[in-house]
Formats: structure tokens, C-alpha cells, sequence
């Protein structure tokens, strides 16, 4: 997108994008989240929209793309690798209880262990953590990539060796 594209032109092609939104989510609040963070996303990647090009098509695209990102990550937290010999992926969602009381001593356990990293370390971890892949990080931190992936590699070391005791649940 280029500086001569104007706002209303912007306004009234992700007006037609939110139905699609919407569809896609099946949740308002989920939508407007949804198309706010395809507009981000454009608005940062804007030298990559080519002159001449769809711009609904553009931001469709990416709108689908954040889509199935957001998807594909909810779905891999859900799920679990069976243990036993034939090794087969179960689908957890509504088919777990939770000790709610071990839980809330475990969060903040972590939560402490995390507070207490360098931040230098902590922050790229957290950015991690949250989904944001390597690249943006660096570019939001402006750092090289690779101390990105250092950086977070060793928050992780030191996580590990503040958490031993909740190593059983890595299996």
C-alpha cells in the first residue's frame, strides 16, 4: 500500500472484508479482533502491496492467513500425544478436568519463574509465547534475528531449570 492509498478507500474495503470475518470466527468480538489484526498486519507488510493489485483480494488474503494461523495454534494446544505403543492424537477439548487449586499454585509458580529472567530474555519469550514468530520480534525488539532465537532459547534453559518439578508434565 502505497502513501497515496486514502483512508476511506481502506474503510470501505474492510467494510466488505468484516461479513467474511465474521463467517470465518462466528463471533462478533472475534471479527472486529480479527480484522483489526488484518489491518495491522497490511499496514506494517504496506510495501509488499504491489500498485495495481486487488487490495480487498490483498487483505482477504491476509485475513485468511492470520485465520488459519489463529486456528492451527488453538488446535495444537488442544490436542495431546498419546503415550502408549500406538502413539495417537487425541483431541482434548471438553474431555479434560482441571484441579483448579494445583493449577493457580502452578501459574504462579511459572509466572514467578518468568518474572524473575533478565529482561533481555524475558521479553522475546513472552512475545514467543504470545505467537509472534521470530521475524516480527526482531523487527518490533530491533534486534537480529538470531539473538531473537538465542534469546528466547535461553529463557527456556533458565524456565527449565527454575521448573524442574513440573518436567513430568513435558512428557
Amino acid at each position: 500500500m502505497d502513501n497515496t492509498l486514502e483512508f476511506h478507500t481502506i474503510n470501505k474495503v474492510s467494510a466488505a472484508l468484516k461479513p467474511v470475518a465474521i463467517k470465518l470466527t462466528k463471533d462478533i468480538e472475534q471479527a472486529n479482533d480479527l480484522m483489526q489484526e488484518t489491518l495491522i498486519k497490511a499496514f506494517v507488510n504496506r510495501e509488499k502491496f504491489k500498485e495495481g493489485t486487488n487490495l480487498q483480494a490483498w487483505l482477504y488474503t491476509i485475513m485468511k492467513n492470520i485465520f488459519i494461523t489463529n486456528y492451527q495454534r488453538l488446535a495444537r494446544r488442544k490436542t495431546l500425544l498419546d503415550q502408549t505403543d500406538n502413539q495417537h492424537l487425541l483431541n482434548t477439548a471438553g474431555q479434560t478436568v482441571e484441579n483448579k487449586a494445583y493449577s493457580n499454585f502452578a501459574t504462579a509458580e511459572i509466572n514467578d519463574a518468568i518474572d524473575n529472567i533478565k529482561t533481555i530474555y524475558r521479553v522475546p519469550f513472552q512475545l514467543y509465547f504470545k505467537g509472534f514468530k521470530y521475524q516480527e520480534i526482531a523487527e518490533s525488539l530491533e534486534i537480529p534475528i538470531g539473538t531473537v532465537k538465542n534469546r528466547i532459547h535461553m529463557a527456556r534453559q533458565m524456565l527449565k531449570g527454575k521448573l524442574k518439578q513440573y518436567a513430568y508434565l513435558d512428557r
